[in-house]
């Protein structure tokens, strides 16, 4: 589609009338969420095979070349009618940052950063236009596009319960591969629906002083811990999960005592 035509698709879309705001799209309305659901549609996710990525965000109905997009402004889609894109479609916007620079595989996972969601405004047969419906980072050119379903949100219970012992899994990463998390907060652990894991499942979150005293005597060069020290687990917080996939789980930060940090264990309560 040359620009020629999707000014046309503007104008048809705003009734003919050209002003010069037409290369703006409408003002951005109130996400009519509640504050959870918008929440949980941002969080990461983890995955250990490249994403299929057929839909992406191509560029913006603009003068100027332009790789970062937010709020009011108006990005093309590689795809139209002929791929059962329709105006009204919403889709996520999202991308995949893996631990390191490599192909995505078992052992060098990704993050799925979602970097917000956009409504389709105008199509052609193999191009459309869309709006940025809500952006939870800046949405960047090349995002690729999933269809928008409304996250699943599940209240937890008071209640506590032992956490399990001898099954520990650990916290993996973050948004954009962060290592630190606080109240609030998403990370991403080792643990699914395979060691029964469910939406809404409640874990605590603790710290080996041994085993991080241990790592830093390591990288100090002064050998490996002599066994002198001896402690418990230290109790960080809690967390809940949030979105769970057969082998990992999102978790929210519900209570935190200090910061959690990548390596951290959690225990799934029973």
């Amino acid at each position: 589609m040359t620009r020629h035509r999707l000014v046309a698709l503007l104008l048809l879309a705003g009734g003919g009338t050209a002003f010069p705001a037409a290369q703006r799209a409408p003002a951005p309305a109130a996400v009519n969420l509640p504050p959870e659901a918008v929440s949980l549609a941002c969080a990461p996710n983890l995955t250990v095979e490249p994403p299929p990525t057929p839909l992406r965000i191509t560029g913006a109905q603009d003068s100027d070349i332009r790789r970062i997009f937010a709020p009011g402004d108006l990005v093309t889609v590689n795809a139209g009618t002929d791929n059962g894109i329709d105006v009204g479609q919403q889709y996520y916007t999202r991308r995949a940052a893996p631990l390191e620079k490599r192909a995505i595989s078992r052992d060098n996972p990704a993050t799925i950063r979602t970097s917000g969601w956009i409504r389709i405004y105008a199509v052609d047969r193999t191009m459309s236009l869309a709006t940025i419906v809500h952006a939870c980072d800046s949405i960047e050119l090349d995002d690729y596009l999933e269809p928008f379903v409304l996250p699943e949100f599940r209240s937890t219970s008071a209640t506590s319960s032992l956490p399990q012992r001898g099954n520990y899994g650990r916290v993996v990463t973050g948004n954009d591969n962060r290592t630190a998390f606080g109240r609030g907060d998403f990370f991403i652990v080792d643990r699914g629906s395979d060691h029964g894991v469910t939406v809404g499942s409640r874990f605590v979150v603790y710290r080996d002083h041994q085993r991080r005293e241990r790592l830093l005597l390591q990288r100090s060069g002064d050998g490996p811990n002599d066994g002198r020290s001896r402690n418990f687990l230290f109790d960080l917080g809690e967390a809940v999960a949030v979105a769970v996939r057969p082998d990992s789980s999102t978790l929210r930060v519900t209570l935190s005592r200090d910061a959690f940090a990548v390596g951290d264990w959690v225990a799934l309560r029973r």
